[in-house]
Formats: C-alpha cells, structure tokens, sequence
C-alpha cells in the first residue's frame, strides 16, 4: 500500500530529491542526541542541592539519555513496518509532532520524573525519523546502499554541528530552557514540512537485478531472526556502539574533567571542549558516506575491520594523550570520524542480505543494537568515576577490536555461504 502518486507524475519522485529530504530531516532531529551533552551540567547545576543525590545526580541525569536512546531504537523495527506498509510521510509527521513535544517537556522539566517521560517521547519522534529515513534511502538506491544510507546517516552525524556554538551560546545567555524550547520547536517544524515531500520507492527499485554480494530475494522480518549472520551482525553493532554512545552524552563531562574548557588546541581562540564539539560533528557526518562509499566498492567486511580498527586506535590515544588538548581534539574527531560508520555500513549490508523490500523494518530491528549498548552508558560512567577514563577506554579498545576481527572471519565467509544458499534455493525452486 502507497500514499503517493506512481513515481513518474510527481516532480519529487527522484531518488537524489527523495534522499536529500531525509538528510535534513535527520539532520534536524540530531540534537537530540548529540546536543544532550550540551544540556548535562546546567541541568546538574542547577538540580543538583534540589534532588539530593549527591555524586549520583549525573548519572541520573544521564538515564534520561539511555532511557531516550533505548526508546528510539527498540520501536524503530515497529515503525519500519508501517513505513513499509504505509509509506515514509504519515511516520515522519508522526516523529516531527513527537520531537517537538519532547524539546518543549524539556525546557519545563524541574524533576529527573519529566525528563524520562521527555526523554521516551522524543525517543519515539526520532526512531520515527530516522528508521524512515533510513530505510527509504535503502529503497531508493538498491545499487548504492552503501553510499545512500551513508549519506542519510551523516544529516544524524553532521545535523548538530552547526547548532553546537547557537545552542551553547542560548544556554549562556538565556539559560538551557530557553535553547531547549526554541530548538524544540523550531527542528519540529522543518521535519514537519518535509515530511510531506516523502514518496514510496517506485516498484523498479524494489526489483533491481541483484549483485553478487547481495541476496536475490527478500526477507521477512521473521525470517531475518532465524540466520545467523543476524545475530553477528548484531553483535558487532553492539561492540563498537557501547563506546561511541558512552562518549557521546560524556564528551563534555569528560573536557571539563580535564580542562579543556579552558584549554586551546593549534593554537587557536576556540577551546579545545569547543573545537572537539565542532569538528566531531563534521567528521562523524562526513565519515559515514564516505565509509558507506568505500564499502560499495571494497566490501562491507573489509571496510568495518579498517573502520573498527582506526577506532581503537583513536581511544588508545585519548586514552595515553587524552590530557594534552592537541589529541584530545584529534582523538575525539577521528573517533568519532571513523566510528560513526555503523550507521551506514550496518544498514546497508543488511539491506544487501536481506533484500530491499523489508528494508525499512529489517533495519529497524538490527537498529535496536544501539538500544542495548545504551544500557552501557550508566554502568560505564559510573566504572569511569571510579576507575578514571582511561580504564573505560580500555575496554573499548578491546570491543573494537573484536568486531573487527568478527567482521573479517566470521561475518564474510558467513555472509558468502548465505548468498550462495539462497541462489541455490531460488535455482532448484525454478
């Protein structure tokens, strides 16, 4: 079932068009992730005497952040599957009305109670946005997976770098309510008008020849849960994501810990807390379709290892240098540089074993990896309170490295017998 016109009669039914909507749709809710970092100690402050928590008031604030992502990612297989049945446009005006309710909730919220139930409604919005989106870019671009979801992507990664100095700046000056409600309502409205330009992929996307390295038919979701290579992939996404979502909330925790809030790097006026905010933004963004165009060329697999590996090798050196506000900046921006990618390269080589007709639910369901390494984020800052960052950092090493291993010896030869089973299934059915 569609809600638009066949693809020929509606001047947005191009691939580039469909896809470049849901970059600024993605790019419009980003902040509510990657800016909460920005939100952590004004809320603190200002709540910390108030709830009487002592040294647990962090980490309770931080819940609203678990609580949020968990949300996000365990109901996007739901609204995968009435975006496929449905079409992208009624989700996403759905997501748009529930990313602005919960800004809103914020900028009012005097008790830990509000922010959680703040933080599960805008979980619902963003799962809305970004499983559609996702998922519509798999649609569109059968051929180009890699590049197209990498690209969706990087509207996430790349939306909140140029509203970190805006936000920073409101919080300053008007306090965090005041940049809570206005960026609320005003990200709210944008995805609310795009929403309406979101068109179902044309039926010759869905059909597309398959490659070799791609499944030659479609599978349903109740499918998907009986292969192996699910659960793989599964796991790799859990590894590399614990670390990536631990920092994410912690990052400015974490610089003022150490002083770089009044630190400069290369010389520069910025702070270096400031310049890490920046710049993690633009190079997580830009490193998911770049990441997404090189495994459309290399191989999902081969492109993880490379990517999972640079990413323990950036959390070595935060964790030796992490003092010196020089690598602090260059560790946190390559980091995020090359771990962002899993939200490319995840989407896409599911997409190819598993077919494009389901895409949008199939992914939905690998997604909610990123909800189950959530539930790290409490348990790990509170490790690092006790035991210093560097330990933590540790311990992310070793995941991205086992995930890289995992990606070249286990999931490639796994995925290649997958392949050949089902063309051997489709030729003996004929």
């Amino acid at each position: 079932m569609t809600d638009v016109p066949p693809a020929s009669t509606s001047p947005l039914a191009n691939p580039w068009i469909q896809l470049t909507i849901g970059i600024i749709c993605m790019a419009c809710v980003a902040n509510l992730q990657y800016g909460w970092t920005l939100f952590v100690n004004p809320i603190d402050t200002k709540f910390h005497d108030a709830w009487g928590l002592g040294k647990g008031t962090l980490k309770a604030i931080q819940f609203s952040f678990t609580l949020f992502v968990a949300i996000e990612t365990f109901l996007v297989p739901v609204e995968g599957y009435f975006v496929d049945r449905f079409g992208p446009r009624i989700v996403v005006l759905f997501g748009a009305i529930l990313v602005g309710i919960s800004w809103v909730m914020n900028s009012y919220a005097d008790t830990l109670t509000m922010f959680y139930i703040s933080a599960g409604i805008g979980g619902v919005g963003v799962g809305a946005v970004y499983g559609t989106c996702v998922g519509n870019a798999l649609k569109w671009f059968p051929g180009r997976r890699g590049l197209a979801a990498g690209l969706t992507a990087m509207g996430f990664g790349a939306g909140a770098a140029v509203t970190v100095l805006p936000i920073e700046s409101m919080i300053k000056s008007s306090g965090y309510q005041s940049a809570f409600f206005a960026f609320g309502l005003g990200q709210a409205i944008i995805v609310f008008i795009l929403a309406w330009g979101l068109l179902v992929a044309p039926a010759s996307s869905l059909k597309a020849a398959p490659k070799p390295n791609q499944s030659a038919r479609d599978f349903t979701w109740q499918e998907v849960l009986t292969t192996p290579t699910f659960y793989v992939l599964y796991l790799m996404f859990v590894l590399v994501a614990a670390g990536l979502l631990v920092l994410i909330p912690n990052l400015k925790p974490i610089g003022v810990l150490w002083h770089m809030d009044k630190l400069v790097a290369f010389g520069l006026t910025a702070t270096a807390m400031s310049l890490a905010l920046t710049m993690n933004r633009l190079f997580d963004g830009a490193g998911r379709p770049t990441f997404g165009w090189i495994s459309d060329r290399i191989g999902r697999e081969n492109t993880m290892a490379i990517a999972f590996s640079l990413g323990a090798l950036m959390l070595f050196l935060l964790s030796q240098s992490g003092s010196d506000p020089t690598y602090f900046v260059i560790a946190i921006v390559l980091y995020f540089g090359v771990s962002g990618e899993i939200y490319s390269l995840f989407p896409a080589t599911q997409g190819d074993t598993f077919g494009a007709k389901f895409a949008a639910a199939n992914a939905g369901m690998l997604y909610t990896a990123k909800g189950v390494a959530s539930f790290g984020v409490g348990y790990f800052t509170g490790l690092a309170t006790d035991n210093g960052w560097s330990y933590v950092f540790h311990i992310f090493i070793v995941f991205n490295l086992v995930a890289a291993a995992l990606a070249l010896f286990v999931l490639k030869p796994m995925r290649k017998r997958h392949f050949e089973k089902v063309r051997a299934q489709l030729a003996g059915a004929a």
